[in-house]
């Protein structure tokens, strides 16, 4: 089969390689091998392939959490699919098991969902990571109520463009930071309240006066670093501060004056570590979209979708930076 090898770390264009492979096959009674037709591409997949996979496997690998395909054959022990169907998921590509830069998978059944009717296979591999990531961030770790305040930083991205739209479905008031007026008059489409265009405003300023002075009662960062820590002085007083990303060193005395519950979101954990009730947990999220989805109450934005002989060129359009919504790679 054809898939696009990782063959050591570095500049995508040295690095990731089309070529054929072994096509993978079932080994478990209750795995499927599936035909994949999309692969979503996330920033995971260029830090992987900057600094290597996160187990001690030798090279190459294939990179690719999110896919979406139609299953191609089942293991004697599977009940819940059957050939034909349509699935996505969230698995692999992170240095121990195949990701989905490839024609063809095998996953056990258990990390399936199938996919959104409405939904192409190009939007559905597009959305598990960032559907995951948003939910937990908002509501596993952010708790948060309808009626609420939210500052969603970078709301035109990824994760940011699913998390307006999961705030909305919550009843929560949407504030969110953009880069130019193109998105934010996109994020405005989505639902979002407010928007801040970051390089002509200090979002800071602009969340204390939306809110009367009061602050967010919950700031989602997606971006890390200084936006984290400026974000401690927009989340109001007993807030809750959750961040994607290592904050770097920073000083937490206003955040502690401010009693800010403080958290983190990495939804790759429950894979990384094996931990199989949190990943149960991960798929009745893409369940429970998946209805959100179907009624046309979440949707996902495709930016672009490159053949999977140029994942080298959509790793590179991820790196530049400024990306609304998701990139995607077209399997055929």
């Amino acid at each position: 089969m054809k898939a696009v090898l990782m063959t050591a770390t570095g500049a995508a264009k040295d690095v990731l390689q089309l070529t054929d492979i072994a096509e993978p096959q079932i080994t478990i009674s209750t795995e499927v091998k599936i035909k994949i037709k999309a692969a979503g591409i996330n920033p995971i997949d260029t830090k992987v392939r900057n600094n290597g996979g996160f187990f001690q496997q030798p090279m190459p690998m294939v990179l690719g959490c999110d896919g979406a395909g139609e299953i191609v054959e089942i293991g004697s022990d599977v009940t819940e699919y059957t050939v034909g169907d349509e699935v996505w998921f969230c698995h692999g590509g992170l240095g121990q098991e195949q990701g989905n830069y490839a024609e063809y998978t095998v996953i056990d059944c258990r990390w399936l969902a199938l996919k959104p009717d409405n939904c192409s296979f190009i939007e559905a591999a597009a959305l598990p990571l960032v559907l995951i990531t948003a939910w937990g961030a908002l509501f596993d770790k952010g708790h948060l109520q309808q009626g609420e305040t939210v500052l969603i930083h970078a709301g035109a991205g990824g994760v940011g463009h699913i998390a307006i739209q999961l705030a909305k479905l919550k009843g929560a008031t949407v504030i969110t930071t953009v880069s130019s007026e193109a998105k934010s008059s996109f994020v405005k489409s989505l639902g979002a309240d407010h928007s801040i265009i970051y390089s002509q405003d200090n979002f800071v300023d602009e969340v204390m006066q939306l809110t009367a002075g009061k602050g967010a009662d919950l700031v989602i960062d997606t971006v890390g670093g200084d936006v984290f820590k400026e974000s401690i002085l927009a989340t109001g007083f007993f807030g809750r501060l959750i961040t994607l990303l290592d904050p770097g060193s920073v000083s937490f005395a206003e955040a502690r004056m401010r009693n800010l519950l403080i958290g983190f979101e990495l939804m790759l954990t429950p894979q990384l570590k094996g931990l199989d009730q949190q990943r149960d947990k991960q798929i009745d999220i893409l369940k429970q979209c998946t209805q959100w989805i179907e009624q046309g109450e979440v949707n996902v934005n495709v930016s672009e979708a490159f053949p999977l002989q140029e994942a080298a060129k959509a790793h590179e359009r991820i790196e530049n930076g400024h990306m609304q919504g998701k990139i995607v790679l077209e399997i055929t």
